[in-house]
């Protein structure tokens, strides 16, 4: 488990997942296992030697439109609400409130004064 204050997962953002395996499978040697998602469509594990390295998630629907394909970094956080709440008072904007995944954590999506935008996740104990 990757430890408060550190990047924990990275995940790319893109509308042709086969376009971008075939992209990092050729360049990096990448290679991919799906992973099914509760409302439908596969998320992609990328792996290098079969160690999970990166994922993969189609952007498809309205919450898309204009949305340019992008990296998606999460920083792991020790308690993810209790996090936000400090954000927040330091001047964050929360653009997805605190959401569990099974077997994964739970995780929320800021945007920082700067106006980048992360993930917060509290990993889920292995």
């Amino acid at each position: 488990m990757s430890a408060h204050g550190h990047f924990h997962w990275n995940e790319l953002m893109t509308r042709d997942a086969e376009r971008t395996k075939a992209f990092y499978g050729d360049a990096i040697g990448w290679t991919f296992e799906g992973m099914p998602m509760p409302e439908g469509g596969t998320y992609w594990i990328a792996k290098m030697e079969d160690i999970p390295v990166a994922g993969i998630f189609t952007m498809s629907g309205p919450d898309f439109d204009g949305a340019p394909e992008d990296w998606m970094p999460y920083l792991a956080v020790d308690d993810v609400d209790a996090r936000l709440e400090k954000a927040t008072a330091a001047g964050a904007q929360v653009m997805r409130p605190p959401f569990d995944i099974p077997g994964v954590g739970r995780m929320a999506i800021i945007e920082q004064p700067g106006g980048a935008v992360l993930g917060w996740i509290t990993p889920a104990s292995t």
